[in-house]
């Protein structure tokens, strides 16, 4: 049976990803994933690829594959199933599959009964530089944070958030507030200089950024996922996958909910022309991951927020579709920091 292979943005040419285009050929694939995924067929099955698709792509960085596959296995019917293949520049994701199955195996298994869980692991393939894992069904959260279920939806990912935070998987990195800020002073002055108009406004809010940085209580750090925001958690009727542990370090667990609330906000002025269009849902968010990590958690969550607006003034500059949005963004920043729009003439 013939294999489709879609790979729109030519990625398997980047050099900076030499075994992206191993795992693009249906021939490599069929020998790699045949007999050599026991967790996904068992120790009997096989596994044929159907279909391979380039579905993600940052040049020179990472690549996400989608590969249908055909599970056999003796005495059962043929099953359809996909696989999501991730490749990053430089690294063979041993770590990545490890920190998955560590969470996988600490109660985020699919049949856990508070319906929070992670995808599951399938393997590591060597010669791919790859590892994989099954696609999460459902849809991400940022289709329906806006709809009836949207309040009831925040409380759960709040709760999702939590229990990583109390899983204890160990984690390799960590990330402060001084790394948060850093990454500010990195981003925020490449828009001075595609803005110019915007430099001196760049400049107090990196000042006021460092105060609020500076002002911020601590929090004793624990395992974060760091990345997290809509799109990293799949709905499932009333089951959450979350995904995407590619930054999972140790940190302030407010930061993740700080960072999902930044991005709610930025959704909200880019899509509901408002700031406050999802001011329920982002409250509903805030306060029950206060209910499970305490009121003192409270008066960090805000300035992580502020933070990851402050972020999306680089971010809008980047992609065309959104930087009309930026000034917006901007404006709403300043105002969350306290600056006045006559120091901002």
């Amino acid at each position: 049976m013939s294999v489709t292979v879609a790979d729109p943005f030519d990625a398997a040419s980047d050099p900076a990803l030499p075994a992206l285009a191993r795992a693009l050929d249906p021939v490599e694939v069929k020998h790699q994933f045949k007999r050599r995924l026991p967790r996904l067929a068992g120790a009997e099955g096989l596994v044929y690829p159907r279909a391979i698709r380039v579905t993600r792509y940052k040049p020179g960085r990472r690549c996400l594959v989608e590969y249908d596959v055909e599970i056999r296995r003796p005495d059962r019917a043929p099953e359809a199933a996909t696989l999501i293949g991730k490749i990053r520049a430089g690294r063979f994701g041993m770590t990545d599959y490890q920190v998955l199955d560590a969470f996988w195996r600490t109660g985020f298994q699919d049949d856990s009964p508070d319906e929070i869980s992670v995808v599951e692991p399938i393997a590591t393939v060597a010669k791919f530089r790859m590892w994989l894992q099954r696609k999460a069904p459902g849809v991400p959260a940022t289709e329906l944070l806006g709809g009836r279920r949207g309040v009831w939806l925040a409380r759960r990912i709040a709760e999702a958030a939590h229990k990583v935070h109390r899983a204890g998987v160990p984690a390799e990195r960590s990330h402060t507030m001084a790394d948060e800020l850093r990454i500010l002073h990195e981003c925020l002055p490449t828009v001075a200089e595609a803005a110019p108009r915007w430099s001196g406004r760049i400049e107090r809010i990196l000042d006021a950024c460092d105060r609020l940085g500076a002002a911020t209580p601590e929090q004793p750090p624990r395992g974060i996922h760091r990345d997290f925001y809509a799109d990293q958690v799949i709905v499932d009727e009333t089951r959450l996958h979350l995904i995407d542990f590619d930054l999972y370090c140790l940190g302030s667990p407010a930061l993740d909910i700080g960072n999902f609330l930044g991005h709610i906000t930025e959704h909200s002025l880019r899509t509901r022309a408002s700031q406050h269009a999802l001011t329920d849902v982002e409250q509903a968010l805030e306060d029950r991951f206060v209910d499970l990590a305490g009121e003192a958690s409270r008066p960090t969550v805000r300035p992580y927020a502020t933070l990851t607006l402050a972020r999306h003034v680089y971010l809008s500059m980047r992609f065309p579709e959104r930087r009309p949005f930026a000034e917006r963004i901007l404006e709403v920043v300043e105002e969350r920091l306290g600056l006045t729009a006559r120091a901002n003439a």
